[in-house]
């Protein structure tokens, strides 16, 4: 009987060829690994989608590098009905059914949270970037779906080349849920904020840059990733973001934007299986393995 699994996918499982990537996504699961083992817990990394490991053998497992799911939704949610009565998840399925679909920031902002201006076009809505651009008047936006990741089918459009976008956006929504939302010029110019809180207390924070040209700040789309000295404002509203949860999240990541009047938006609240960046802040680590042996002893 394990106390831990650890959650990858099966690309991550010792893997032959190795560069700066896959070998930082290796780190981040070792440094939580080698910690939970200080407490003399029982500890493995197994691919989710392992066809042969018994779930019931473990008493927990928490979701880490998991990033084959973007492609295999169906296989992910058939997977976690199937495991959640075998084990105890970290974080919850109920945590991961509201975060997965990016519907919960509508959840959020009734609560309060400030989020960019988003229209939500559900599957089979009649309408086209046109409309939508003269419904708003804005004359920049980003069109991503509902549930996705790693920035999938995300497009920046204005006013000059939505025509260029309209077919695809077409195709996407007879598909699935998109959101229609307005541009945030400050992404090109500061980038995007990750505050990691761990048991709802912030821990450290990081500075997302995209690369010239693009408006993508996350590391494989060629994006600059910074320590970030997190200023109290910021973290305040990283935590009443994580108050205003109907779930409570043993570890999350809060992706924060100056919106188009300066003030701090919700881009992303990340509760599934978010880049955290021990490396840069090993206190987090420790804080988050201390929380998981307290559940496993309580």
């Amino acid at each position: 009987m394990y106390d831990v699994v650890i959650l990858t996918d099966n690309r991550y499982i010792n893997p032959i060829e190795k560069d700066w990537y896959i070998n930082q996504v290796l780190l981040e699961d070792k440094l939580l690994k080698t910690e939970l083992e200080n407490y003399n817990l029982k500890v493995c990394k197994k691919d989710w989608a392992d066809p042969v490991f018994d779930w019931s053998n473990t008493k927990f497992a928490i979701f880490r590098t998991t990033w084959d799911y973007f492609d295999r939704f169906k296989d992910f949610f058939s997977w976690i009905e199937k495991t959640k009565n075998k084990t105890e998840f970290i974080n919850s399925s109920d945590i991961i059914k509201w975060n997965i679909d990016k519907h919960y920031l509508i959840d959020l902002e009734k609560k309060g949270i400030n989020i960019a201006s988003t229209i939500f076009v559900e599957k089979g809505d009649k309408t086209n970037l046109k409309n939508l651009f003269k419904k708003t008047k804005w004359k920049k936006a980003v069109i991503k779906p509902a549930i996705s990741g790693a920035a999938r089918h995300t497009y920046l459009i204005d006013t000059d080349s939505y025509e260029e976008y309209e077919e695809l956006f077409q195709k996407l929504i007879n598909e699935k849920c998109m959101l229609f939302q307005v541009f945030l010029s400050d992404i090109k110019i500061f980038g995007e904020i990750s505050l990691i809180l761990i048991d709802g207390e912030y821990t450290h924070a990081v500075r997302k840059i995209a690369k010239k040209g693009d408006f993508r700040v996350q590391d494989d789309h060629g994006g600059i990733v910074t320590p970030h000295t997190a200023t109290i404002s910021e973290i305040e509203f990283a935590e009443k973001c994580i108050k205003n949860c109907p779930y409570n999240p043993l570890y999350a990541r809060v992706d924060i934007v100056y919106d188009n009047n300066k003030k701090l938006s919700l881009s992303e609240l990340e509760l599934i299986e978010p880049e955290l960046w021990f490396r840069n802040n090993k206190h987090s680590v420790k804080k988050m393995a201390n929380v998981i042996f307290k559940k496993i002893t309580q």
